[in-house]
């Protein structure tokens, strides 16, 4: 199936295997929690057991750079797509006051990112992450 959107995360390819796993798992939590058209439904197993809905559509993950990540905001913002980020000041803060403060203390370019997600009609998210490569 093709949808007319897409959702795209980009993770910073220098950060240690449990930091980008927790960047994606936080940004697909936020873009759930924005966009709660996109929760499919429940699942359940043959023996009735239910399970919790998962997002309905595929998610690709990219690596980045910082400047990556930084060229790939700006292009979000120019388009005028909402996007979620996660800096490394996150890594250390441990509740989500703190990681806000985390964030509204730093100006927009000086963000030290380590994660983007955009969802967004499918042309305009290639052009959003135009140049980075899907994550390895």
């Amino acid at each position: 199936m093709q949808f007319d959107t897409k959702i795209a995360i980009a993770v910073r390819d220098d950060l240690a295997p449990w930091q980008k796993l927790n960047v994606t798992a936080f940004l697909s939590g936020g873009l759930a929690g924005a966009s709660p058209h996109l929760i499919g439904e429940p699942y359940a197993d043959a023996d009735g057991r239910g399970y919790l809905p998962l997002i309905r559509q595929p998610i690709l993950i990219y690596g980045a750079s910082l400047d990556g990540l930084r060229r790939a905001l700006q292009r979000a913002f120019a388009r005028g797509v909402p996007a979620g980020i996660y800096t490394a000041d996150l890594f250390s803060t441990s509740h989500d006051a703190a990681n806000r403060a985390a964030v509204a203390s730093v100006a927009t370019e000086a963000l030290d990112l380590v994660g983007l997600v955009v969802h967004a009609d499918r042309k305009v998210v290639d052009k959003v992450m135009d140049g980075l490569r899907f994550h390895a």
